[in-house]
């Protein structure tokens, strides 16, 4: 009996899905997007401007791809449920172009989206399966070309004019600019310096009911200081605050012998309303600010808990609706769930009479509900047990906002008084001013806690409790605090406010915020020390190049322009193509431009005021690959002798001395997919980071290059203590592109290489070689004669220094196989048949060396069987030895879920 296929994007929620949808649905995994532009093209048809993209089959989805047609080709029907966004609605045209080859296929391809993850909500799904959404792919794919317009083809002149391989994004670089723009505003920034005044009073003849008043006036005046003006040049004042410590000096003179008494107090009522449930930008920031999580971890553990988890008794389950969206739109069924368990659990007090109803912004796509549990009956302490730490924070920060949005506001009680002092010296009045609040009723705040905002030490607003001012007239001062203070510089990013002004300014969209923040940290144009990102040196040198000469492509407001008609697009009220000629007019002027004016930063050679350290000659500004540095003019390529000093160039790079800058190098990398700490592995190709889940059931594949840098730090020499035989310098243990090996110090003067060499053997065929331990490309060793290439002897299999006894060959070989280590004679019928054995990876003229060989006539060969045990085998490698290993028959396999 044929089944229905269902295809989704990841192994975790095919596991979830098939649960509920039991034997009749075969439910298997595309990991992502199995089709893409080709890597060694644009892609993209630019003659007759039509931005038709060439899509492939991504390169290692091959397999997969085959197993899917095989499963549609037998399937009565064909159901696509990736996740409901754009992306997700590209991934199913996909599927629906490799699995729809012809009619009859195509007429059973159905889709299903569902916010979350439950028996309810995907059988809901489908019930009310529809086409493919062709404006949603539209604008997924014009994003998809915009950036591969922009990457292929201003690249290329960052390679030619900086330095290869580095690469230019579009919403990425407006991303660095506003992380450039704002070091800049810190390096002009200019302090003002400004002083506060506090009086410590205390009601008369009540000593220990003492209270803070500030400062803010002098007879009715407000005292302020000028602080600048603003970008539209309107004046800037701080408030409640003197210019300088003479002014402060005369205001304090004149309060030692002042009648101080209360002129008025009045008491109001103030209401804080709850938030609304999460959109992905709050939950990023909360998340930031409360857990100390970042854009990556954030999103991996919400996937992982929108996914699904097991929960014991009632198996695997979502946890949570989607976490891309930028709504905060909750159904009635879910509102109806919150205000039942608030009413049973907490009382009828904490629960309004209607349902609190939220409004989204006016460009908000609207296209999901808001982040919130899929039960709110599903407290988190019901299902701590079953969670990590990490989704348990972040299932109760989710948990908590969404039930407390459904609350009554809490009530505070507010006191403001205002104080005079009247100076019998100056004859004029001070004004001071106090104000306190005190929580009547917590509402909302008993489920769900606000990250207050930093407020200025001089605020004389807070929740200080201000002792009974009922019938006070008169007070007594018992001391005055003065305060120099200056004004601070714009705060560097952080992941949480950086994602906030990306999305006031329209820069990007709630499934793009993780992947910018990604991106510009892996390709070094920033750093983070202590939670802030710096620009790295090639950070700002790209972005001035790009921002000078692309400055419309580049600017932010153009780019918040491009994602309203990106959703314009998915809208149907644009077409793809239109949006694409009037972007790649502008685009094309502007690169023609920068091919002719592009600053060669390569050739850059600055004569400085510095000195050599060796010879005295002047000191050139050069670029190189790491960015710049000092080179001594006196230095020429042609001359051996002359002077070769340089050193690092440090004005303007952040200090990587402090112990901050040092933990900007210890920071630990999060998997993009499930949020876990990634690991570090080796594998034949060198370091890499790997999820620790990559062996689960599902598993987590998620594998990350290590940056240019880190793969330096890793791969720097390491002593050995012992010294070279040739020049005497220390031996250190170096990585290479075939793994460790052990070299001289000394090198390049000096090449030495120390090797594995068996002890008392000369090689076989030459006789005068040792023989050495070697790696092969692949990764495999053996052993081979150092003579080479004069001498070509090799052997899989280690010799040793043994004669056959036997056949008296005049050397053995060892062996390890999984029921131990054996020794066995060169001239063994095992051996023969291996030699014999035409290889898979050898070249025509191996084959045609070997057709030659076989044409000479020999003399007959000697079989001999000596075989000899003479050990147990090592341990088979683990995944904590040598990371996860990759089955070579079933990479890409999936097994149904039923």
């Amino acid at each position: 009996m044929s089944k229905s296929l269902v295809i989704v994007e990841s192994p975790a929620k095919a596991k979830t899905i098939g649960k509920y949808l039991g034997k009749d649905f075969e439910v298997q995994a595309s990991i992502g997007h199995i089709m893409d532009l080709p890597k060694n093209d644009i892609g993209v048809e630019l003659k007759k401007r039509t931005f038709e993209p060439t899509l492939i089959v991504s390169p290692g989805k091959e397999k997969l791809v085959d197993q899917l047609k095989r499963a549609a080709a037998k399937a009565d029907q064909i159901f696509l449920a990736p996740d409901p966004d754009r992306e997700g609605e590209a991934i199913a045209a996909h599927l629906a172009i490799q699995l729809g080859t012809n009619a009859a296929q195509r007429k059973k391809i159905r889709r299903v989206t569902f916010n979350e993850i439950t028996k309810k909500a995907v059988q809901d799904a489908f019930q009310h399966a529809r086409d493919i959404d062709q404006h949603l792919v539209d604008a997924q794919q014009t994003r998809r070309v915009l950036d591969r317009l922009v990457g292929y083809q201003v690249s290329p002149l960052l390679w030619d004019k900086v330095r290869r391989g580095l690469s230019a994004g579009r919403v990425q670089t407006v991303a660095v600019r506003l992380i450039v723009e704002r070091e800049r505003e810190i390096g002009a920034f200019k302090a003002v310096e400004y002083w506060t005044l506090e009086a410590v009073l205390h009601p008369e003849k009540q000593q220990g009911k003492t209270f803070k008043a500030s400062f803010v006036g002098i007879d009715g005046e407000p005292a302020r200081v000028s602080n600048g003006v603003d970008k539209e040049g309107k004046a800037l004042f701080l408030a409640n605050s003197l210019p300088d410590k003479k002014a402060m000096d005369e205001v304090m003179a004149a309060l030692e012998t002042a009648q101080w008494s209360l002129t008025g107090v009045q008491y109001t009522e103030q209401r804080r309303r709850p938030l609304a449930p999460f959109i992905t930008s709050g939950l990023q920031r909360d998340a930031a600010s409360k857990m100390g999580f970042n854009v990556r971890r954030t999103m991996g553990v919400a996937q992982r808990l929108y996914e699904g988890i097991d929960i014991g008794d009632e198996g695997t389950v979502g946890l949570i609706t989607y976490m891309r969206t930028d709504s905060p739109r909750v159904s009635p069924d879910a509102i109806a769930g919150a205000r039942e368990w608030i009413g049973k659990q907490l009382g009828p007090k904490y629960l309004p009479e209607s349902a609190n109803v939220y409004k989204g912004k006016s460009d908000a796509q609207d296209a999901h509900e808001a982040i919130r549990p899929t039960d709110a009956s599903r407290t988190p302490e019901s299902i701590a047990r079953y969670l990590t730490d990490e989704q348990l924070k972040l299932y109760r920060l989710i948990w908590q906002r969404f039930v407390a949005s459904q609350m009554p506001p809490a009530v505070y009680d507010v006191t403001t008084a205002k104080i005079e002092a009247v100076s019998s010296k100056t004859k004029k009045t001070y004004d001071f001013r106090v104000s306190g609040r005190v929580l009547r009723f917590d509402g909302f705040l008993k489920v769900y806690e606000i990250a207050e905002d930093k407020k200025d030490d001089d605020d004389e607003s807070g929740d200080q409790g201000l002792p009974n001012l009922d019938n006070v007239k008169t007070l007594e001062m018992d001391e005055l605090l003065e305060r120099q203070r200056f004004t601070q510089p714009p705060p560097r990013y952080n992941e949480a406010s950086l994602v906030k002004v990306l999305e006031e300014r329209g820069i990007g969209r709630p499934s793009t915020y993780a992947s910018i923040i990604n991106t510009i940290q892996d390709r070094e144009y920033v750093t983070k020390i202590a939670g802030r990102f710096y620009p790295t040196e090639i950070g700002v040198v790209v972005c001035d190049l790009l921002v000078k000469n692309f400055p419309y492509i580049f600017d932010t407001a153009y780019t918040a322009k491009l994602e309203e008609e990106l959703d314009d697009i998915e809208e149907g009220k644009e077409k793809w193509q239109d949006l694409l000629k009037g972007f790649y007019g502008y685009f094309e002027k502007e690169l023609k431009v920068a091919e002719k004016k592009m600053e060669n930063v390569k050739a850059m050679e600055i004569v400085t005021n510095e000195t050599c350290d060796v010879c005295g000659s002047p000191l050139l500004l050069k670029w190189g690959k790491f960015g710049t540095f000092f080179a001594c003019s006196a230095y020429d390529k042609k001359d051996k002798n002359s002077c070769t000093f340089t050193k690092e160039n440090t004005v303007g790079k952040p200090d990587m001395n402090t112990p901050e800058g040092q933990g900007a190098e210890q920071n630990e990398e999060y998997c993009d997919n499930c949020g876990r700490v990634m690991v570090l592995r080796r594998g034949i190709f060198g370091p890499y980071m790997s999820c620790p889940g990559f062996n689960e059931d599902p598993p987590c594949k998620t594998i990350r290059k290590l940056s240019q840098k880190q793969q330096q730090k890793l791969n720097a020499p390491k002593p050995t203590g012992e010294m070279c035989p040739l020049c005497g310098k220390e031996l250190v243990l170096r990585q290479g592109a075939y793994g460790e090996f052990v070299s001289c110090s000394g090198y390049p003067k000096c090449k030495y290489v120390k090797q594995n060499i068996i002890e008392g053997m000369k090689c076989p065929k030459c006789g005068e070689g040792d023989l050495a331990e070697r790696k092969a490309r692949r990764g495999n060793m053996f052993w081979g004669c150092t003579n080479y290439p004069k001498c070509d002897f090799t052997s899989n299999y280690k010799p040793v220094a043994k004669k056959c006894p036997k056949c008296k060959s005049p050397y053995l070989l060892e062996k390890t196989l999984k029921s131990g280590v054996y020794l066995f004679c060169t001239n063994s019928v095992k051996k023969a048949a291996e030699e014999a054995a035409p290889k898979k990876a050898a070249k025509k003229t191996a084959a045609k060396k070997t057709t030659a060989k076989k044409a000479v006539p020999a003399a007959a060969e000697i079989v001999c069987e000596y075989e000899k045990r003479i050990g147990d085998a090592p341990p088979p490698p683990t995944v904590e030895t040598h990371g996860p290993v990759k089955e070579k028959d079933s990479e890409e396999e999936l097994q149904p879920v039923s």
